[in-house]
């Protein structure tokens, strides 16, 4: 199964739309319901934030009537999609500019780190979780929202409903849309298996290494975010090795006592993706005759440069 059969023009906006009206809707009931602990102000901060770095881009790029063709509220909805993920899962005390900042380096990492993709360009970095990774990264006092917010104000069967509804439609959304079921069971199993390694090898529990499958939080990294369809394998194989390593890497993060391991094990592994498809780019240039080789080295550098956004 190729990358073109599972993940096609039609399937990417119904998929996209679908992920914003689910993650949206999570985001209204965990302000109002469930128990989110950051104020209103920092999702809507988030979406202006990536509204505005996405529009500034287009315009930069040149491609100001392309967006507006297709439809500002389509145009808009991985923006949509990433702002309400960063101000979810990063918590920043009362700062808004943090938060801010998430957003616009997540959706500038789209226009910044890219690689050949036949006669366009696309990037590799979950965007997400590339602004959520250098956030943490450059100001240590910002830290992942609590778990336990997710569920703080379910009681009884609410704490299991939640969980059950993020599980089947996570579940509905990757095998009818993006075809990312094969990554998401390689992730799991990975996950799973690591976490036996580390407890026989430390002797410590299993349970305790497994715990943090039974978390909200964790659902929605498995679902919504480590499948991402741009930044990901389309082929089974690639999906099972795709899955597996990022399972390893957090593996060796949590060994080195590194925290934060599911976003900087998925930030090292898109990272060693976008080098080999890099090196894999070049490899097919050199490939090519002189006459073809001159041309597709042009292509490159203006690759490289950005000049060709898709």
């Amino acid at each position: 199964m190729t990358a073109s059969q599972t993940w096609t023009p039609s399937n990417r906006l119904a998929g996209l739309r679908r992920f914003a009206a689910a993650i949206t809707l999570l985001n209204i009931l965990g302000h109002t319901v469930f128990g989110f602990e950051q104020s209103w102000a920092q999702p809507l901060v988030s979406l202006a934030a990536a509204y505005s770095m996405e529009i500034l881009l287009e315009l930069v790029g040149g491609r100001r009537r392309a967006w507006l063709s297709r439809g500002t509220i389509d145009f808009l909805l991985p923006a949509h999609i990433t702002a309400l993920a960063v101000a979810m899962l990063l918590y920043a005390n009362d700062r808004l500019w943090p938060i801010a900042f998430a957003s616009a380096a997540a959706i500038g990492s789209k226009a910044i780190f890219r690689i050949g993709a036949g006669p366009h360009t696309r990037h590799f970095f979950n965007p997400s979780n590339f602004g959520i990774t250098v956030t943490l990264l450059l100001f240590p006092w910002v830290g992942i929202a609590p778990p336990y917010h997710f569920t703080e104000n379910l009681v009884g069967v609410g704490s299991w409903i939640l969980p059950g509804v993020i599980v089947f439609s996570g579940a509905f959304l990757n095998a009818r849309f993006t075809h990312k079921l094969p990554l998401i069971g390689a992730w799991l199993g990975g996950f799973a298996l690591q976490a036996l390694i580390r407890s026989w090898w430390f002797g410590t529990p299993p349970v305790a290494a497994w715990l943090p499958m039974t978390g909200v939080a964790f659902l929605l990294y498995t679902f919504y975010m480590v499948t991402d369809p741009a930044t990901s394998p389309g082929s089974r194989g690639g999906q099972i090795f795709f899955g597996l390593a990022v399972a390893l890497a957090y593996g060796i993060l949590m060994m080195a006592h590194v925290v934060f391991g599911l976003f900087f094990s998925l930030t090292l592994v898109c990272a060693l993706r976008g080098g080999v498809l890099w090196w894999e780019a070049r490899r097919s240039m050199a490939q090519r005759g002189p006459s073809e080789g001159a041309r597709a080295e042009v292509e490159w550098e203006a690759v490289a440069a950005g000049s060709s956004r898709s």
